[in-house]
């Protein structure tokens, strides 16, 4: 396990929170003041640079996607949570189910990830099937089991764009928090409640059966404290 220092043995170099570590200085946005700092590990970069682009005024928000699986991921936000660097912090594991049939146990996969990680004291902002059903919910409500792809075409089709090649772009994502802000006809507000009552009527089940649903509400009302007025 790491200590909380800079230095490394040369065994961790390949670890995922070493690789984090080696990266450029992180993302930081908001005041000397700041009243909350968060470290946000996502599975992508798609959710990385959405939380990135949100404008707040009194917190830190660092954010890393690092493309591991949901076990990993966890591993590597508990390994960051040691670190001088982030004590204080408040520490989001951000990843979604991407049902995969050709993945052996990927159901206890999930649910195991999730539970460890509350275990450790992480938050945990978790989507089935897909992150992309948060950006869904800003237009409208939804239920029954659903796969990404659903997602995918509604909002290829409501941004006139091909999701699967662009929407997974950096740049795109970057551009995801202004254009649900600033389009007239969705609401962040409606997208918590609709998450919420999701949520709500499915919490009694395990993770991995919880679908459609996403927690991510849970994580955008704690940024939602700190933005900009």
């Amino acid at each position: 396990m790491p200590k909380a220092t800079k230095a490394k043995k040369p065994t961790d170099k390949n670890k995922a929170w070493s690789k984090v570590k080696m990266k450029e200085k992180p993302y930081q946005s908001g005041t000397i003041e700041k009243a909350k700092s968060f470290l946000i590990v996502c599975e992508g970069e798609t959710e990385e640079y959405y939380f990135k682009s949100f404008p707040v005024a009194t917190a830190i928000i660092k954010a890393f996607g690092i493309g591991k699986s949901n076990a990993e991921l966890v591993e590597c936000a508990e390994e960051l949570s040691k670190l001088a660097d982030y004590k204080g912090y408040e520490i989001w594991c951000v990843f979604d189910f991407d049902k995969n049939l050709n993945i052996a146990n990927q159901k206890q996969g999930y649910d195991s990830a999730i539970e460890y990680a509350l275990k450790q004291g992480l938050k945990v902002a978790y989507s089935n099937d897909a992150f992309e059903l948060w950006y869904v919910l800003h237009y409208k409500d939804t239920s029954g089991e659903l796969h990404r792809d659903v997602y995918f075409d509604f909002l290829g089709k409501m941004w006139d764009i091909n999701y699967r090649k662009t929407g997974k772009t950096i740049g795109f994502a970057k551009e995801v928090y202004q254009k649900l802000e600033n389009d007239p006809n969705v609401s962040q507000s409606e997208a918590i409640r609709r998450a919420a009552r999701l949520f709500e009527s499915q919490n009694d089940k395990i993770y991995s059966e919880q679908n459609p649903c996403t927690t991510v509400f849970e994580l955008i009302v704690e940024l939602n404290k700190y933005l900009k007025k």
